[in-house]
């Protein structure tokens, strides 16, 4: 294999520069910041870790899309450098949402885990190849267990991060025993010449199993029903930015790799989306998977009176949604899949910005608790709107576009008869019961008058105050102007 060095250099500055960020937290909190409070140390690992993720950002600009590298086992095309982007605007918003939440011992590891996650997140953009691939999504993967469980103060973290880890092990062994069954059948790692030898080779039941296998990987990194228990657990018990960590740029970077896998890869044993009733080949499996998220996710989230396993449902319900973009991810471009995941993540990680402030205010774990958010502070209540609003798919905000774009194309490609316009049809449906749950949300924050015991006027730290006016802009001017994403596919 004829390589640069220099070129693989040049091409991974972000990661180079996220690695080296996180080991400058530790080595600069651990020589000077031992002594000082830990909310200086905080405030200082904070910035330490921004200005690591701008100088990533920039570098990802000025990278550009160069295509593939390293024998083409990496590949940066629009569709990578854009989810590179994407996690690290992410990861920026949750080190804003760090900002307005309970300070934690050893806040530099914590910082500098996020980093580690980051880069294991834009590895998993451009990685071609099955073993660099399961190496990007192991490093963040672990990072995101041991940040599960951070907070040695409570129980539930410590719980959130034992399911996660042990479920995430399991999906683990699953991946990594499919990538095994497909090496074994292809003699191959790189996805272009997997794609090359299935092509000629066609499905066998051996491929079968290790479809079968890899899906079901996939549908616990995405949080799809029946392979969504951990996530209750784990969006309830971690702390707030870990929880908008799991639930944002971890989203974004999965659906990226398992889009480049699943087609790019795999797409010899995709079958026709516009096969009515019988496509075939795992668009099949990721139909089913679909449905399930869609049904379970809406349903679920009725019943809950806890503000942030009600996330968690609405998460599975979006993966739902998620899983018609990979669908639609190369007959329409991976556009709609990206905007998608993108905005989703922007309101999610800023519905728990909200949560981190308001728990850092007296406590936040039922909707109830929300009741007179309106008047103790507007800025907390309006931001709350519009992210919950988007969520909800409501006009003329990112998620609607989002939503409407998915589901437009999955319509003209499959039709109405095939499995995805089907689901198609039940995801507009079900809309409707999300709107039901999400109205509660802002009737609680809105309408109801506020309880003697959280009466007070709530102090928003300008940091967390900049990052959530932030986010809220994001969704306003996405979902006006679409075509500022759109426009770089």
């Amino acid at each position: 294999m004829n390589t640069s060095y220099a070129l693989l250099a040049r091409a991974l500055q972000p990661e180079i520069i996220l690695a080296d960020g996180a080991v400058l937290v530790i080595a600069y909190d651990l020589i000077f910041g031992r002594r000082r409070p830990l909310a200086t140390r905080l405030n200082t690992s904070l910035l330490l870790g921004a200005l690591t993720l701008v100088g990533a950002l920039i570098a990802s600009v000025l990278v550009g899309a160069i295509g593939g590298f390293y024998g083409d086992n990496f590949v940066i095309d629009s569709f990578a450098l854009a989810t590179r982007g994407g996690v690290i605007v992410l990861a920026l918003l949750t080190l804003g949402v760090a900002s307005g939440a309970k300070v934690m011992r050893n806040p530099a590891e914590y910082v500098a885990l996020i980093l580690f996650a980051t880069t294991g997140f834009t590895l998993m953009a451009a990685a071609n190849h099955l073993l660099i691939a399961f190496a990007a999504l192991e490093l963040a993967s672990l990072s995101l267990y041991v940040l599960a469980g951070f907070d040695k103060d409570r129980r539930e973290s410590a719980e959130a991060g034992l399911k996660y880890f042990l479920l995430g092990a399991m999906a683990t062994a699953f991946l990594l025993f499919g990538f095994s069954l497909i090496y074994g059948l292809t003699g191959e790692l790189a996805l272009p010449r997997i794609a090359a030898v299935l092509a000629l080779g066609g499905m066998s039941p051996l491929l079968a199993l290790a479809l079968v296998m890899v899906l079901v990987a996939f549908g616990f990194k995405a949080a799809a029903a029946p392979f969504h228990l951990w996530a209750p657990d784990a969006y309830e018990g971690a702390p707030t930015p870990s929880a908008a960590l799991i639930a944002s740029a971890s989203k974004l970077a999965g659906f990226t790799l398992f889009a480049r896998l699943l087609w790019p890869g795999l797409g010899e044993l995709a079958g026709d989306p516009s096969q009515p009733f019988n496509p075939g080949g795992w668009i099949t499996i990721v139909a089913l998977l679909s449905g399930a998220s869609l049904l379970l996710g809406n349903l679920a989230a009725l019943a809950q009176t806890n503000l942030r396993r009600l996330l968690a449902y609405s998460a599975i319900a979006h993966a739902g949604v998620m899983l018609l973009g990979v669908v639609i991810a190369v007959p329409a471009g991976p556009g709609p899949l990206f905007y998608y995941l993108f905005t989703y993540g922007v309101a999610t990680a800023g519905a728990f910005g909200v949560i981190a402030v308001l728990e850092n205010n007296g406590g936040c774990q039922k909707i109830t608790d929300l009741a007179g958010l309106s008047r103790r502070s507007p800025l907390l209540a309006g931001a709350l709107t519009i992210f919950i609003l988007s969520l909800a798919g409501i006009p003329p905000l990112a998620g609607f576009f989002g939503k409407f774009t998915i589901f437009a194309m999955t319509l003209r490609i499959g039709g109405i008869a095939s499995p995805t316009g089907i689901l198609t049809l039940l995801a507009i449906a079900l809309s409707a019961v999300a709107l039901y749950y999400y109205l509660i949300v802002l009737k609680q924050a809105l309408v109801e008058p506020s309880t003697p015991a959280r009466s007070t006027r709530i102090r928003v730290p300008v940091t967390a105050a900049i990052t959530l006016l932030t986010a809220a802009a994001l969704i306003v001017v996405l979902g006006l102007c679409p075509s500022l994403v759109l426009g770089l596919f």
